[in-house]
């Protein structure tokens, strides 16, 4: 375990103190403890916008749902009776956009408008609208900075303002966005908002413009402990962003072997292989949830793009990808993978091997699962790379 020792995170309470004193047990329940927490940090994010300017398509396209999808926000131009509706996503319900009804809609003042959807609850807020920022939008957010909270713009519906502007003989993309943002900003530095943050935006096209940018900012932003939460249900929409899961997902393989390694510490026949299973199982469901390559998020993709599901799990490499993880097929996958099986057996003759077998079969325990999912992962990311490059030649 020594040799991994600069991955341990720092964020485990108790774990690196439970590994100096060799506490195996302290180690299993501090990172159990995390893991089982990691599941269950909030994370409210309030939408804010007036009536058709591209808020529930926004929400929309951050879940990775089709507008016309069960469960999908309403996109409907009249404005709902309630003044925020909640939309969890799907495989990660403690994380939850709110299609929040713009002020200028719900005849509130700012501060009554922020006690009326909870303002306590939201993590942060994003502003959004299709033309320009109104003086409501500014009230409500300097009532939100009053209360020491994050708020950002955004400008939607960019892709219908460059289809307007390519008419023009001299056109350039790269103009018309640099005007739309330094206009938006102008108007709001002019409404009193001293360094507003802009993002330009298509909720059809969230790998143009501005999107990795937001995301970038909003990660950048939030407290350390809630970064992964927003990281794993964000759509791996860019290269950047499936790099910087692959990279979150990586601290947490440690974790993961860890918990395979003090298994093996109990000499009980086949127990730690079992053991080993259920975590691998774990981590290889949490990973292919993360990238988007589970069959749902699959299904939704093509239904965005028109691409046929065939065509886009052909080229898939990994047999966990576009599958149900079940034990018999993470056993299948593992004997495919060199040496997996020679280890296995090492690690249950080490067992029994007087006063030193454990520590050597916990050893390798660690050592085969941190492994197997390094290489798991770095499959994985492969292919969530290649769905995006499939995905990016039809402009989801």
């Amino acid at each position: 375990i020594e040799e991994y020792d600069s991955t341990v995170p720092e964020e485990v309470p108790g774990l690196k103190e439970a590994l100096r004193n060799k506490d195996t047990t302290a180690a299993t329940a501090a990172i159990k403890e995390y893991l089982l927490q990691q599941n269950k940090i909030p994370l409210n994010i309030g939408i804010i916008g007036e009536s058709g300017s591209g808020k529930s398509t926004f929400i929309n396209a951050l879940r990775n749902k089709c507008d016309d999808e069960e469960g999908a926000a309403a996109t409907d131009v009249v404005e709902t009776t309630s003044i925020g509706l909640p939309y969890p996503y799907p495989n990660s319900p403690n994380v939850i956009l709110w299609d929040l009804r713009g002020i200028g809609t719900t005849k509130s003042p700012a501060k009554k408008y922020l006690k009326l959807v909870e303002f306590q609850k939201f993590d942060f807020f994003i502003i959004i609208s299709d033309t320009r920022f109104r003086e409501n939008d500014v009230k409500l957010a300097a009532e939100i900075q009053k209360r020491k909270k994050k708020f950002y713009f955004v400008r939607s519906k960019i892709d219908n303002d460059i289809r307007a502007e390519e008419r023009k003989r001299d056109f350039s993309e790269k103009e018309t966005l640099t005007k739309i943002r330094e206009d938006c900003v102008q108007k709001l530095r002019e409404l009193g908002i001293k360094s507003p943050q802009v993002f330009l935006v298509s909720s059809f096209d969230l790998h143009l413009y501005d999107f990795s940018l937001l995301h970038k900012t909003l990660e950048g932003e939030l407290p350390s402990n809630k970064r992964d939460t927003l990281l794993f249900v964000m759509p791996s929409i860019n290269p950047e962003i499936i790099n910087r899961k692959k990279k979150a997902f990586k601290r947490k393989i440690y974790l993961f072997a860890t918990l395979s390694g003090a298994a093996a510490g109990v000499p009980v026949p086949g127990l730690s292989i079992a053991v080993d299973i259920v975590v691998l199982a774990g981590a290889v469901t949490y990973f292919v949830h993360g990238f988007g390559l589970d069959i749902p998020s699959l299904k939704r993709l093509c239904d965005r793009t028109g691409m046929s599901y065939t065509d886009l799990c052909k080229d898939i490499k990994s047999e966990l990808a576009a599958a149900e993880i079940t034990h018999k097929l993470l056993l299948k996958v593992l004997t495919q993978i060199a040496g997996t099986a020679a280890l296995i057996g090492a690690e249950e003759i080490c067992r029994f091997i007087p006063i030193i077998g454990i520590p050597l079969s916990m050893g390798l325990s660690f050592t085969t699962t941190y492994r197997l999912l390094d290489f798991i992962l770095q499959q994985l990311a492969e292919d969530a790379h290649m769905v995006f490059n499939k995905a990016i030649q039809l402009h989801i």
